[in-house]
């Protein structure tokens, strides 16, 4: 039985002050119903780390270094999240492929240095609303895994969480039902199929769409949806419990 993670991810959104009250207040409100991970951006990771230490509360990076180590100006490596504690890290998020670039290629570069150095990688995917439009979702997050099918093995699935994030229904007044969710859901767990029935059965599979305490319960209810990559509603420690609690 997959077990549920609620993972809040801050985007640029941070201080020293509100870093500490909003853990603080997370801390105060959250039950064990699932597991839960936030995601602050780089500066504050160690303050996370600490504030969270003994909480079972999971601290990850919103992104990480393809490379190892070296002269890459304003790069994270993994080792340096290892280092300070983080236990997970995103990569692929829709925003870093739509405003960075980035790659299918670069996404398994990513993933690659998070699995060596021990961490969970938090793996995006998702189509966007021209996509969406022009009926190519399974499509085009098809061609998002399609790397990491046949270049990971099998033991590196135990250390990646899917997150499948409708771009088409994130600001655009366009909204994604529990059915439609559920369905890419399903389409995505199937894709896993090829690399063993096992791993299709046991990876998480987070919906990243404007999760919120009012739709959480009927997104989570669904089959093949196991929790949530939450982005404002986590900026709200009330909000973000009450989305852990659904």
């Amino acid at each position: 039985m997959r077990r549920l993670l609620v993972a809040g991810n801050w985007k640029m959104n941070a201080s020293v002050t509100s870093t500490e009250q909003l853990l603080t207040g997370v801390l105060g409100q959250l039950g064990s119903e699932c597991d839960v991970a936030v995601f602050p951006p780089f500066p504050y990771l160690a303050q996370a780390v600490q504030t969270l230490a003994g909480s079972g509360v999971s601290v990850g990076a919103q992104n990480v270094a393809a490379e190892e180590a070296g002269a890459f100006t304003g790069e994270v490596s993994a080792a340096m999240l290892a280092d300070v504690g983080c236990q997970m890290a995103i990569v692929g998020h829709s925003e870093r492929r739509t405003l960075y670039g980035e790659s299918d290629e670069l996404v398994l570069a990513k993933t690659r240095q998070l699995l060596a150095h021990g961490l969970v990688a938090v793996v995006c995917v998702g189509e966007t609303l021209d996509e969406r439009k022009a009926g190519r979702e399974e499509a085009v997050v098809a061609a998002q895994m399609a790397l990491l099918i046949r270049d990971l093995a099998v033991a590196d699935w135990d250390r990646i969480v899917l997150a499948y994030e409708p771009v088409w229904a994130i600001g655009t007044g366009e909204t994604a039902t529990p059915e439609q969710a559920q369905a890419i859901h399903a389409f995505i767990r199937a894709q896993l199929q090829q690399v063993g029935a096992d791993v299709a059965e046991k990876t998480r599979i987070l919906y990243g769409g404007s999760v919120k305490a009012a739709n959480a319960a009927e997104l989570f209810a669904q089959p093949d949806i196991d929790g949530g990559l939450v982005g404002g509603a986590s900026l709200d420690a009330t909000e973000f419990t009450g989305i852990c609690r659904a």
